[in-house]
């Protein structure tokens, strides 16, 4: 990719207000603590780099290949290196910086490789959005002390409705390290498709992978074992962690096709639409699932879903097998039938030393809060979040407005989502959480952090992806790692801007908020 080079002078150091300096830094996410001075620093010809620890030399040869200079980066001695990276004990937390600009360099300072990580993530955005020319790079004279808001700063990839591939899944990952995102939650399994190769049993992927929300006699597709665990490094090189969701027991129309003897039937609109909770082979074959699944991605969590059971669990009421369960174990209705199977499938994923992770109807089902976390997604049903929270569960914030990236960005659009009359604008997501978020306040040592997901079944295609995910992953960063007294929102769009001109040298096909009419909607085949 080519450097970028701004119009604007986005580095104005000269300017009579520090503050305003600070305004023009082009940082995305805003550093919760940095002072700008006057002055330039000037990096040309050959710039050496040293660090003080083996262990961060895999950092910096990702830190050279993923920028792109008008200068030449080098490994060199701390003696004659103009930016110095250090490994140091701090107080801060493993996600923590130092990160310093002088007319002498750079020094980059962190207790943990992570910390370090993140650190060249600045300095990287620094350098992509200098003010350069001439085999020279412009840098502001500054100290940046930062550290993030919230632990969890997640993106969801619907991949069982549409299916992006693995150079896709790749490129969004660099950039959400580039935002200093680090969970990635993918969505693997639901009724248009199954996504993920498991050795026990093929036919998930043969049979059950055919088909899109578009096309159901598209061709199978998924991604191999081979390609999960290249995927699952490529993150872990980014200091993502990959959260994988099986979903059960509804949403299961693709699994069924694959193995119908483990189904429980659904109903008219979802039909096969759950697994089968009255039979115990069912439990033994999501667990052989769940096992495979555990080998492939270290993360501590599984999510299972556990939402929408209700939409087509209406075979089960006649279902011989769910009869028996209901007579044996006494249970009254429907719902306590989804309670022991949950309850069953917590205990398999404990077992295999995972927690578990479900949408907010698990809150219900009173799962241990101690093996448990709750993503709260329906933005009109708070009492579901504070229930959630009285019962001590941790909690991550990811209501459908603003963090539904399947909704519409403008109202004038028409292919995305709406709820009522409401989408979700950038400045929605940016603003989020609101001071008035009910039970936030005084539990905010059970709020893991915001998450965005990024539901398929109106983005058909790779262009139409990155209108709807992008600027406002942007904005996400930012309202996930910037304190409250720090954010603003119209500072931050005019930082936005070079990461806009960023976008366009990636061929990202974006939203852009300043002139709309430059990136018209793209249509889908999915409008209902």
């Amino acid at each position: 990719m080519k450097q970028i080079i701004l119009l604007l002078s986005i580095f104005a150091i000269s300017c009579s207000s520090a503050n305003q300096a600070q305004e023009l830094v082009p940082i995305i996410p805003y550093p919760n603590n940095m002072e700008v001075e006057k002055g330039n620093l000037i990096l040309n010809g050959e710039v050496k780099l040293s660090v003080n620890s083996e262990t961060l030399l895999p950092l910096v040869e990702n830190f050279k290949s993923n920028v792109v200079e008008i200068i030449a980066l080098t490994n060199g001695s701390n003696k004659d290196a103009k930016i110095r990276i250090e490994l140091t004990p701090n107080a801060g937390n493993d996600e923590s910086y130092f990160l310093e600009t002088s007319k002498s360099g750079v020094l980059i300072k962190a207790g943990t490789e992570k910390g370090v990580y993140y650190g060249l993530q600045t300095l990287k955005q620094l350098m992509l959005f200098s003010n350069s020319k001439s085999g020279k790079m412009v840098l502001p004279i500054l100290t940046i002390n930062d550290e993030p808001r919230f632990g969890w700063r997640g993106v969801m990839l619907d991949e069982s409705r549409s299916f992006f591939g693995m150079e896709k899944v790749k490129q969004l990952l660099e950039l959400m390290s580039l935002h200093k995102l680090n969970v990635f939650h993918w969505h693997l399994t639901d009724d248009p498709g199954w996504r993920i190769e498991i050795k026990k049993y093929p036919n998930l992927t043969t049979i059950g992978g055919l088909g899109n929300e578009l096309n159901p006699d598209a061709p199978a597709q998924f991604y191999t074992q081979c390609e999960i665990k290249e995927i699952v490094e490529f993150a872990a090189e980014r200091y993502i962690e990959i959260i994988p969701e099986i979903d059960m027991p509804g949403h299961a129309r693709a699994a069924n096709r694959a193995y119908p003897e483990y189904s429980g039937g659904g109903s008219k609109s979802h039909p096969e639409f759950t697994f089968n909770p009255g039979k115990e082979e069912t439990y033994s074959y999501l667990t052989d699932i769940l096992r495979e699944i555990t080998t492939l991605f270290p993360s501590k969590y599984i999510h299972m879903g556990g939402d929408e059971v209700h939409f087509g669990n209406e075979k089960w009421n006649t279902d011989t097998n769910v009869k028996q369960l209901m007579k044996r174990v006494k249970l009254d209705d429907l719902k306590a039938v989804e309670n022991y199977f949950v309850h069953r499938m917590a205990d398999s994923i404990k077992s295999l030393n995972k927690t578990v992770v479900g949408w907010d109807e698990i809150v219900d089902l009173q799962l241990d809060p101690d093996n448990s976390l709750v993503m709260w997604w329906r933005h009109d049903k708070t009492n579901k979040l504070q229930a959630a929270l009285d019962g001590g569960y941790n909690v991550v914030l990811c209501p459908r407005i603003p963090f539904y990236f399947d909704f519409d960005q403008d109202k004038s659009h028409q292919y995305g989502r709406k709820w009522g009359d409401a989408y979700s604008p950038l400045e929605m997501a940016y603003a989020f959480p609101p001071d008035t978020l009910q039970g936030m306040a005084e539990n905010l040592n059970l709020i893991k952090g915001l998450q965005a997901n990024i539901w398929t079944e109106r983005i058909d295609d790779l262009k139409r992806l990155d209108f709807m995910t992008h600027p406002r992953l942007s904005a996400l960063a930012e309202a996930a790692w910037t304190n409250k007294e720090n954010k603003n929102y119209e500072v931050f769009k005019q930082r936005l801007k070079p990461m806009l001109s960023y976008f366009d040298d990636l061929n990202i096909f974006y939203y852009n908020p300043f002139e709309p009419e430059l990136t018209p909607e793209p249509s889908s085949e999915y409008k209902k």
